[in-house]
């Protein structure tokens, strides 16, 4: 359950309609695919379906969790960074040196490394999905500049016919939070696909796979408790299956550190004791029963982790594991 679920597995829940959705969009020229929600929710799942969809297309996958932050808070050795892998994935000979130029900047240089060599070479549209773009939020003015060239990207693609080939899927934590201006940003344009926490019944198809079958107080007692995430139903049905605790037992020690969300649990709180501010707004958010309105970028950042839901400007606990807890 603490990985991506394989294109082979019968555990992957279809998220319909988003799938058939993404596989119509994907084969478009020019496509912009933004698929958002927290951690663990199934996002990296879904994008690994649409490119297996789009099987014929080269696709690239850069994860932004796994970039040194010298380099995410230097524009200079992203963009080269990005050059650089997309050349190595794509199986070509590097020639960052014969397009990069000082005198016209490298957002310019970059652009040009895309159109007159990468794109140029490729005989098939690509697929270019970039993973935790959230990443770059902490580097405000490297993140504007970034996400403005790939709006730029995404606007030359309906007009010029060698950037048609580009296919872009962004893969983000929450909705952007840093201010970026609406004609600049990639995260106002192309097709948006929101994941949600699973249904009952969702829950019951994977109970199911499972080879579990779940009485209606018990699912009733489940989605109380975990209000459908993904990834923590996963592992309680997970250890359900396998006989390593019981129904009781999951319940009873659900909160505790005996209990198999322990690890899920400690990230959340050594991420919030790292965080002073963000440690006030969540307690604000637990010592009220109904949703309560916190500062915006606390509340993006809560969302972004996955421990409140926002809705129309006000907050809420994402589920009751976390208030017990």
């Amino acid at each position: 359950p603490t990985e991506s679920v394989p294109l082979n597995s019968p555990f992957y829940i279809e998220r319909t309609p988003h799938e058939l959705n993404c596989f119509q969009q994907i084969m478009r020229p020019g496509a912009l695919i933004r698929i958002k929600a927290p951690r663990q929710m199934g996002k990296t799942s879904l994008m690994n379906r649409i490119i297996a969809h789009a099987h014929a297309y080269p696709a690239v996958v850069l994860n932004f969790q796994q970039t040194a932050q010298t380099i995410l808070s230097d524009l200079d050795r992203l963009l080269r960074w990005l050059c650089a892998n997309i050349t190595r994935q794509l199986k070509l000979s590097s020639a960052l040196d014969d397009h990069w130029d000082e005198d016209i900047g490298s957002k310019m240089s970059c652009t040009l490394y895309m159109e007159e060599y990468l794109l140029e070479e490729m005989n098939t549209p690509i697929i270019l999905a970039l993973e935790e773009s959230s990443e770059l939020f902490e580097h405000l003015i490297v993140s504007k500049e970034f996400f403005s060239m790939l709006r730029t990207w995404h606007e030359y693609t309906k007009h010029q016919d060698a950037w048609k080939k580009l296919r872009l899927i962004l893969v983000q934590s929450t909705e952007s939070y840093i201010p970026l201006n609406i004609n600049q940003s990639p995260f106002n344009v192309g097709f948006e696909v929101a994941l949600t926490p699973f249904t009952p019944q969702q829950v019951n198809t994977l109970a199911e796979c499972s080879h579990l079958t779940l009485n209606n107080p018990t699912c009733e007692q489940l989605m109380a408790l975990l209000s459908g995430h993904p990834y923590l139903i996963r592992l309680a049905l997970y250890h359900l299956a396998k006989g390593t605790t019981t129904c009781q037992q999951l319940f009873v020690n659900a909160s505790t550190d005996e209990g198999i969300f322990s690890d899920h649990l400690h990230r959340h709180l050594w991420n919030l004791q790292q965080h002073a501010e963000l440690c006030v707004a969540f307690r604000q958010v637990l010592n009220q029963t109904e949703p309560t309105k916190i500062a915006q970028k606390q509340a993006f950042k809560l969302q972004s982790m996955g421990l409140v839901t926002l809705d129309q400007n006000q907050v809420q606990v994402s589920c009751d594991l976390y208030r017990q807890y």
